[in-house]
């Protein structure tokens, strides 16, 4: 008795060979008209060459080209420490450290949130200043108009601006006191080497003390809860268990983080 499948089996044994030349035959041929674009490619595609050296200079402007380059560098390389040391950074990432530290939730928010909310608003506060620098420095430099110290020199004016407006009197006496260096007449003859090192200074206390208000309510919370709970008797029962929630419910319904950042921001002159 034949089966009826088995002729279906042996066509198909038969056409497998046939389907592989096949295929093999469309493969050889797409192989084959590869072959010039892809040697087209090679001729028109060369592979760069990148060589570091150092060699002699033909004239000045090369050497001034090469110290400037080399500036620019060493700018690059500390630019992290300038926009933590002479901008509104070190005073808002700070207050946001003791507001999660007043909260009890050490985890929460996270510190790359905290410092990604610091940058922002550390550009949001000093747009207007890093505005002018591009308008009265940058531009005119980009456009060749002046040149590049003169540049530096616009640049300075609106930082040394804006850190005079935030940097307390006595700490830029404490500071020229210990150079040994009389008051200067305009706020313009105060070095820089005075100047930031007093902006920091004026910075850290001015955190300092936002600070200390911020942990206020957040203290007086700790008190109440832990009074109620030796009240009722419940001295096994840690109080922060009970005074985060508290603390949490009290910040959101003040508020609380608008109601900070709008301190913030205003804070600055």
């Amino acid at each position: 008795m034949t089966h009826p499948s088995t002729p279906n089996i042996r066509a198909f044994h038969f056409s497998l060979p046939i389907a592989h030349a096949q295929s093999g035959q469309w493969l050889l041929v797409i192989a084959l008209m590869l072959v010039p674009v892809l040697s087209l490619a090679q001729e028109s595609l060369p592979v760069p060459r990148i060589t570091v050296g150092v060699d002699t200079a033909r004239n000045p402007q090369e050497v001034s080209t090469s110290l400037q380059i080399l500036a620019l560098l060493t700018l690059l390389s500390v630019a992290p420490s300038i926009l933590l040391m002479m901008t509104a950074f070190t005073r808002i990432i700070i207050v946001l450290s003791f507001l999660k530290s007043a909260l009890g939730t050490p985890n929460i928010p996270p510190t790359p949130v905290l410092v990604g909310l610091s940058l922002f608003l550390t550009f949001y506060v000093m747009a207007p200043t890093l505005e002018q620098m591009n308008r009265e420095a940058l531009q005119p430099y980009m456009k060749k108009q002046i040149r590049f110290e003169q540049a530096l020199a616009r640049a300075e004016k609106p930082i040394r601006q804006f850190m005079l407006r935030q940097t307390y009197t006595d700490d830029l006496n404490l500071f020229l006191r210990m150079r040994r260096q009389p008051v200067p007449r305009t706020p313009d003859e105060v070095p820089m080497t005075v100047l930031i090192p007093a902006f920091i200074l004026s910075e850290l206390k001015t955190a300092f003390i936002i600070g200390f208000y911020i942990y206020i309510p957040f203290l007086v919370i700790d008190l109440v809860v832990a009074s109620i709970l030796l009240s009722m008797g419940m001295m096994m029962l840690p109080p922060v268990v009970v005074s985060m929630p508290a603390k949490l419910l009290v910040f959101t319904l003040a508020n609380g983080w608008s109601v900070l950042t709008q301190s913030l921001v205003q804070g600055f002159r």
